[in-house]
């Protein structure tokens, strides 16, 4: 069913997103082109570097341009829904709240980066809520973000541009 290695990326990037999200502060600064910005005001078109240090709750993102050298761009925000279409109150956990990110980022890719998932040589990562902030930030929202790989740098926006 396609590529091992994606496949096995495609199950790695859940988990560091897990480990490195639950709570949504992420990438260091450091960069005189990049700003801090709450991960609840990230909007897809966005661009930000990977993360220099792992930390279990993110609540802050280096934004940088587009033009510069980036590692991740956003490319939608998804409003979490139950398997049933109903929002809930109580928090899912991250096993639920990971099968919903995997489906919805995987369903969204195409429609920005304009090939199918499995035909582009990018990869997708997504930030979720943390119980902390679902339960204090009444967060439902789930952040996909396309990715290099390794060393590899973007020096332009991936919306349409069929990698």
């Amino acid at each position: 069913m396609g590529d091992p290695v994606r496949t096995l990326r495609l199950l790695a990037v859940p988990l560091a997103a897990v480990l490195l999200l639950s709570g949504c502060s992420w990438f260091g600064g450091g960069k005189s082109s990049s700003k801090l910005v709450s991960v609840f005001s990230v909007k897809p078109g966005q661009c930000f570097d990977t993360p220099k240090d792992v930390k279990a709750e993110l609540s802050k993102l280096s934004l940088i341009p587009c033009t510069h050298a980036h590692t991740q761009e956003a490319y939608a925000v998804v409003p979490y829904s139950s398997t049933d279409g109903s929002t809930t109150s109580a928090y899912p956990g991250n096993d639920v709240l990971t099968t919903f990110a995997q489906g919805a980022c995987a369903q969204r890719y195409k429609a920005y980066v304009g090939v199918d998932y499995p035909d582009s040589k990018l990869f997708f990562t997504f930030l979720l809520p943390s119980a902390r902030s679902w339960e204090q930030d009444s967060d439902r929202n789930v952040l996909c973000f396309v990715e290099t790989t390794g060393t590899a740098k973007l020096t332009t926006s991936v919306k349409g541009s069929k990698q």
